[in-house]
C-alpha cells in the first residue's frame, strides 16, 4: 500500500478531536533541556532529481581504490549466488518467525547457520545472530557475568589488544550494570597480551577474561596458555574471534585442555560487503551448559505427528515474551538477513573455500610486508606471528603518507595513533585479503616509496645550509 501523507485540513481535524492546535503541544512533556536544537540552518528541500545526484555522487566518493584496510572490515571476495539468492523475496523481506508453522524457510536457514558456526568454531550451541561484533561481545560479558556462580565479582579482564571500538561499545553497554572492565596491557615487543601483567590478578576475584584470536594487530595471542590460565582461576573465558581465521586455525572450543566458555565475533567476513560500514552481524556461540543465559533465539529441528522434519525456536529468551524484565538481553529483531547471506556464502565456499581464502589472505599479507619493509624506513612494529594484518613503523606520519596514497586510488590502511598514541603517529595497521593481486601490492609498494622519498626531497630543502 502506498503512503499518503495527510493534508493540513485532515492534520488540523485529527488535532482538533483530541483538543489541541498544534503537533507541538504534543511533545510539552518533554523537558526543554532534553528536546532537539538544530546546530546548523535547515537546508531547503531538493527534488527526487536533486536527491538522485546527491546519492550518486555520495557513492561515487566510496568507489574506487584498492583497499589495503583491515582493522575489523575486510574485502573478501563475494560470489554473486549470495546476493543472488539472499534478495529473494522470501528471505529479503522476512521478519523475525513468530510462527514456526508459516517461517520454516527462515527457521531451517536459521538452523543450518548455526549448525555451521558452531562446526566452525568448535562450540556446542549457537544463537541466531547480533547487531555486529562489538555489541556481540558485551552480550558475552553480560552472559559470563550472569553465567559465573563461582564469582561474586562483576570484574572482566579486557585486553589492550582488543579492537579499539569493542572496547568502546563494551564499556557502554555493560558500565551501568556496574561491571567493572579491566585492561591488561599489550607485551609492546610482540603485539601479545602480557602475560606477566596478567598475573597480578592471579587468585583475585574475576569472573571472565576476554581472548581475542587475532588481536586487533593482526598478531596471534597464546591463546592455549590464557585459556588453560583462565580456567585455572576459575574465570570463564570469552574468544573474541575472526571467524575466517578459524576455517585455519584452531577453533575456540579447543584451546587449552578444554576449550572456552563463550565464543563470539563480527560475521563480516562470511559474505557481507564492506558497505561504508555496514550493517554487519554479530555471532555467538557457547557451551551447551550456558544455552540459558545466551540471549537471542535458538533455533531447534523435530519431527511432527506424522514424522516429517520441522524446525522451531525452542528458546527465545527475549524482552516482549517470557521473560520481560528479566530477559537476558534487548536485542531484539537483529540483522537476519545477513545472517541469511552468510549462510548462503559458507555453504557455497564449503570448509575447503574458506580455508584455501585464509591461506591466501595469510600469503598476500606476507607478501604485502615483504615489500613494504623493502623501503627504507618501514619495518615491523611488532615481532609475534600474523594472519592477515601486520603493523608497520613508519619513517613519516602515518596519516600523511595514507592520504597521499588515497590520492593515487589507495586505501593504505589504518593508522594506529590516534587508538594507541604509546605506538606514535607513524604506525600503520595493513592488511591484504586474497583479494589483492602482486600487481596491486607492487603498485603499493611503488607509491609508497615514492610519496617518501618525496617528502623527505621537501624537508630536505626545508633545512638551512650547515657552514
Amino acid at each position: 500500500m502506498p503512503f499518503i501523507p495527510h493534508t493540513e485540513e485532515e492534520t488540523a481535524q485529527m488535532l482538533a478531536q483530541i483538543g489541541v492546535t498544534e503537533i507541538e503541544q504534543l511533545f510539552e512533556e518533554v523537558p526543554a533541556a532534553l528536546r532537539y536544537r538544530p546546530t546548523q540552518p535547515e537546508r531547503p528541500p531538493r527534488s527526487e532529481r536533486e536527491m538522485m545526484q546527491l546519492m550518486e555522487q555520495r557513492a561515487a566518493a566510496d568507489r574506487g581504490g584498492v583497499c589495503f584496510i583491515g582493522a575489523g572490515a575486510y574485502d573478501h571476495f563475494i560470489p554473486a549466488a549470495v546476493h543472488r539468492i539472499a534478495s529473494r523475496g522470501e528471505f529479503y523481506t522476512a521478519y523475525t518467525p513468530y510462527q514456526a508453522e508459516a517461517s520454516q524457510g527462515t527457521l531451517q536457514l536459521l538452523y543450518e547457520y548455526q549448525s555451521m558456526m558452531t562446526a566452525l568454531l568448535g562450540m556446542e550451541v549457537s544463537n541466531a545472530s547480533l547487531y555486529d561484533g562489538a555489541s556481540a561481545l558485551a552480550e558475552a560479558i553480560l552472559m559470563a557475568v550472569r553465567a559465573n556462580r563461582r564469582s561474586e565479582s562483576r570484574r572482566v579482564l579486557l585486553p589492550r589488544t582488543l579492537h579499539p571500538a569493542y572496547r568502546q561499545v563494551a564499556r557502554t553497554l555493560v558500565h551501568n550494570q556496574q561491571i567493572e572492565l579491566l585492561e591488561i596491557p599489550c607485551e609492546p615487543s610482540s603485539g601479545r597480551i602480557d602475560r606477566n601483567a596478567l598475573e597480578r590478578w592471579a587468585g583475585e576475584d574475576i569472573a571472565a577474561l576476554v581472548i581475542p584470536q587475532p588481536n586487533f594487530f593482526g598478531v596471534l595471542e597464546e591463546v592455549d596458555a590464557l585459556s588453560d590460565w583462565a580456567r585455572g582461576q576459575q574465570v570463564l573465558t570469552i574468544g573474541v574471534v575472526n571467524p575466517l581465521a578459524m576455517a585455519l586455525l584452531k577453533p575456540p572450543g579447543e584451546w587449552g585442555e578444554a576449550g572456552v566458555d563463550i565464543a563470539c565475533g563480527e560475521g563480516q567476513p562470511l559474505g557481507i560487503p564492506l558497505a561504508s560500514g555496514g550493517p554487519y552481524f554479530g555471532f555467538l556461540t557457547s557451551r551447551q551448559s550456558l544455552v540459558r543465559q545466551m540471549p537471542g533465539r535458538i533455533v531447534g529441528r523435530t519431527v511432527d505427528l506424522e514424522g516429517k522434519t520441522g524446525f522451531v525456536l525452542t528458546l527465545q529468551a527475549r524482552e516482549q515474551h517470557i521473560r520481560r524484565s528479566r530477559a537476558t538481553s534487548n536485542i531484539c529483531t537483529n540483522q537476519g538477513l545477513m545472517v541469511t547471506a552468510a549462510t548462503i556464502h559458507i555453504a557455497l565456499m564449503g570448509a575447503r573455500g574458506l580455508e584455501q581464502t585464509a591461506l591466501e589472505s595469510h600469503r598476500n599479507t606476507l607478501q604485502l610486508r615483504a615489500r613494504l619493509c623493502a623501503i627504507d624506513g618501514v619495518e615491523p612494529l611488532l615481532s609475534g606471528p600474523i594472519f592477515h594484518e601486520q603493523a608497520l613503523r613508519l619513517p613519516l606520519p602515518a596519516a600523511e603518507l595514507l592520504e597521499g596514497l588515497a590520492a593515487h586510488g589507495i586505501l593504505g590502511g589504518f593508522a594506529l595513533g590516534r587508538d594507541y598514541p604509546e605506538l606514535g603517529d607513524n604506525a600503520l595497521l595493513v592488511c591484504a585479503t586474497e583479494q589483492r593481486t602482486a600487481e596491486e601490492i607492487e603498485r603499493y609498494g611503488a607509491t609508497l616509496e615514492r610519496l617518501i622519498q618525496a617528502r623527505r626531497g621537501q624537508l630536505c630543502a626545508l633545512r638551512p645550509a650547515t657552514l
